[in-house]
């Protein structure tokens, strides 16, 4: 069963993360010039959350694990910089006007 959601775009600034939690999963949206995309907040390397609130963006579209420093492709999921190596789920974001409409499977 997929869950769906609305967040408006105006709640995250470009370069910004923000965390979510949808149905039972917890999720993280990024704002990387204007263009969203939706990851699991949750660190394959330790099970712990991604951001917690909203935390910034680092160069090359990645967010960083406040614990140990795995960085994370929020494009892609890909596992960037160690102790991560496997990668994190992403998930579809559709822009409705003012809206982010994101699904989770």
């Amino acid at each position: 069963m997929s869950v769906k959601t609305k967040i408006k775009k105006s709640e995250i600034k470009s370069g910004k993360a923000r965390s979510y939690i949808i149905g039972e999963a917890k999720i993280v949206v990024c704002n990387v010039d204007g263009k969203y995309y939706a990851v699991e907040d949750v660190c394959s390397h330790d099970d712990g959350e991604l951001v917690s609130g909203e935390a910034d963006l680092l160069e090359a579209c990645q967010l960083q694990c406040p614990r140990h420093g795995a960085r994370f492709n929020v494009k892609t999921g890909e596992a960037k910089r160690m102790p991560a190596v496997a990668p994190i789920s992403t998930y579809k974001v559709t822009e409705i006007e003012e809206e982010l409409e994101v699904v989770i499977d």
